[in-house]
């Protein structure tokens, strides 16, 4: 198999470090196709982990191919495994309007996954969530998360038609702070891009804006996610 540097339409993808790597083997072992080590690497704990999985996937060392993948001169192993298709649950969402930064993107995943939220939509056009920046971003919490395109917003409303919406927008009226979240139904927490937001269509919805001072004009997109998962955190188990 002859692995290239990634390009979204490639069939498969690749985590560039160790943890990543173990995630992925732990949560997509099915989808494992090869494994790379560095002959550098000499943590016998994370070798020997890796081998447990030789029977779903090659292991090799192979300087040369991960001085290809990676730019970075820390990454000692590399994954890579099938792209795979997940659905979303019928549980609590982050919904992402058209982001556009990978960086951000796996950061959001991650923090998903701290608070317990292991549903991301992500409405087109949006960010290739395969593209290894965003995996090693997420420090491959990506492996424990559903995530799914929707060609529109209205297509993710009418998928989940009983869920409560609720838009963070600078427009809104009502605070974080004084929101009192629903206590006995499924919510979606709905993101804009990072420099337009959400337009004022996402009004007619439970908006709601992050205060701050006034010596900045917002916050970041993964800043916000991370505030407002936090307070949903504290009212809704």
């Amino acid at each position: 198999m002859d692995i290239k540097t990634y390009k979204k339409d490639l069939f498969y993808s690749y985590t560039l470090g160790t943890f990543p790597t173990i995630e992925m083997l732990k949560n997509h072992s099915n989808d494992a196709l090869k494994v790379y080590i560095h002959s550098s690497f000499k943590n016998k704990e994370i070798i020997n982990l890796i081998n447990q999985f030789r029977n779903q996937c090659e292991v090799e060392f192979n300087d040369k191919m991960i001085n290809k993948l990676s730019q970075k001169e820390n990454c000692f192993v590399v994954g890579i495994f099938r792209k795979y298709q997940s659905k979303l649950d019928n549980d609590h969402h982050i919904v992402l309007v058209n982001p556009s930064n990978m960086g951000n993107l796996g950061t959001i995943i991650r923090s998903s996954l701290g608070f317990n939220i292991k549903n991301i939509a992500i409405i087109k056009p949006g960010v290739d969530y395969f593209d290894p920046k965003v995996i090693r971003a997420s420090m491959g919490a990506i492996f424990s998360c559903n995530i799914c395109y929707f060609s529109t917003f209205e297509e993710y409303i009418k998928a989940f038609p009983n869920h409560q919406i609720y838009t963070f927008m600078l427009q809104s009226k009502h605070t974080l702070q004084t929101i009192n979240f629903e206590q006995n139904k499924n919510c979606s927490l709905v993101f804009g891009n990072e420099s337009s937001g959400l337009d004022d269509n996402f009004l007619k919805y439970d908006s709601i804006i992050i205060e701050h001072s006034k010596k900045i004009d917002s916050l970041n997109l993964p800043s916000s996610v991370a505030i407002s998962l936090y307070e949903f955190r504290k009212q809704v188990k």
